[in-house]
C-alpha cells in the first residue's frame, strides 16, 4: 500500500488532479488497480478520502508554484482533469486557464515526463463561447509545454455520478413538462466515464504526443436522448420545444429551487451548435442505451448539484 506523500514508490507514482471528484476518481481507481501509487492535487483537503489512505491528498498551491512543483516531484505522469464548468465567484474560465498554465510549468520543473490532459470535443480558440475557447487555449499550452502529452477530448460523460444525464432524468421524474431548446435535432455522443478513464491510462503508456476524441459508439439527437431516458424511467412528462431564452429562464427558476446552476446559456449554445459530437470514429465501447437499461432504476432519483460538488467545503 502506498501512503503518505508517496515520495518513494517502487511501482511508480502518478499525479491525478481532483481524485475525489468525478473523472479523476475513475482514473485513480484504474491506476490503483494496476498497482500504481497515486497522489492527488485537490482544493478539498477536508473531504473524506475515498481510497482508504492509498492516495495522498495535497493542495493545488497555484499561488506558490515552488510548493506546487514539490507536490509533483517523483511522478512520471500527470493526469489533469482540473477545470470549471462555469464561472462562479473567483473561479472563472480565465483563472482556470492561468492556473492550468502554472500547473504545467510546475510539472515541467518537477520532472514529470508526460501529461494526460482532459479537454473537450471541438475546442476552438476563436469560439465566442468562453468554455470552448478556454479549453482550446489550454490545449495550445499543453502542446507548447515541452512535455510529452495526450489530449483527450470527451463530449458528454455519463456514469453513476454524472450531473447532466442524471439531472435530465430528475427533471423528467419531477416535473410534468420537460422543455427542449429549439428543434432538438442537434446531436450528442455520450462517453462512459469508465471508458474515458481507460483511454487516459492507456495514453500514459505511450511516448507519442497525441490528440484523441474520447467518444462513445452511439450518436443521438437531443430529442432521441431525452425520449430514450423518459421511456427508461417511465416518465409521463410532456416533452415540449421552446426558444433558448425561455429555456434559460425556466432553468434559472428550477436552479433557484435547488440552489444550483442547472444550465447555462453557453451550454445551450454549445449543444445547439452540434459541439457534443465527434467527426471521428468512436474510441470507447460502452453503449449509452445499454448502460441506461441497467441503471434506469436509480437514475434521477436525487438531484445532482454542481455547486455542492465543487464549491461545498464538505
Amino acid at each position: 500500500m502506498c501512503i503518505g506523500l508517496l515520495m518513494d514508490c517502487d511501482t511508480g507514482l502518478d499525479i491525478v488532479t481532483g481524485a475525489t471528484g468525478y473523472t479523476g476518481k475513475y482514473i485513480t481507481r484504474r491506476l490503483l488497480g494496476l498497482g500504481r501509487c497515486v497522489r492527488s492535487l485537490t482544493g478539498h483537503l477536508n473531504r473524506a478520502n475515498p481510497f482508504d489512505g492509498q492516495v495522498a491528498l495535497v493542495p493545488y498551491n497555484f499561488d506558490d508554484p515552488i510548493a506546487l512543483a514539490a507536490n509533483l516531484e517523483g511522478a512520471t505522469t500527470l493526469y489533469n482533469t482540473y477545470w470549471v464548468r462555469f464561472s462562479h465567484g473567483r473561479a472563472t474560465f480565465d483563472v482556470a486557464v492561468q492556473n492550468t498554465k502554472i500547473l504545467l510549468e510546475a510539472a515541467k520543473l518537477a520532472g514529470v515526463r508526460r501529461v494526460i490532459h482532459v479537454s473537450i470535443a471541438n475546442p476552438d480558440e476563436r469560439s465566442p463561447l468562453p468554455y470552448y475557447k478556454g479549453k482550446a487555449l489550454l490545449e495550445r499550452a499543453v502542446m507548447d509545454s515541452g512535455l510529452e502529452y495526450a489530449i483527450l477530448r470527451p463530449t458528454v460523460i455519463f456514469g453513476r455520478e454524472d450531473i447532466l444525464i442524471n439531472n435530465i432524468a430528475w427533471l423528467l421524474r419531477t416535473f410534468p413538462v420537460f422543455a427542449i431548446a429549439g428543434s432538438g435535432q442537434y446531436r450528442i455522443q455520450p462517453v462512459f466515464v469508465e471508458d474515458l478513464a481507460e483511454l487516459a491510462v492507456q495514453a500514459a503508456q505511450s511516448k507519442e504526443s497525441v490528440v484523441l476524441d474520447a467518444v462513445g459508439p452511439q450518436v443521438f439527437t437531443f430529442n432521441e436522448l431525452v425520449r430514450l431516458i423518459a421511456r427508461a424511467i417511465q416518465s409521463k412528462a410532456a416533452i415540449i420545444h421552446t426558444n433558448p431564452t425561455l429555456l434559460l429562464l425556466m432553468s434559472k427558476a428550477v436552479g433557484s429551487l435547488v440552489k444550483d446552476v442547472l444550465l447555462t446559456r453557453e451550454e445551450i449554445d454549445g449543444l445547439m451548435a452540434d459541439l457534443l459530437v465527434s467527426s471521428g470514429v468512436p474510441t470507447a465501447q460502452t453503449r449509452f442505451s445499454e448502460w441506461l437499461g441497467h441503471n434506469a432504476g436509480n437514475l434521477g432519483r436525487q438531484y445532482a448539484s454542481e455547486l455542492k460538488r465543487h464549491y461545498s467545503p464538505h
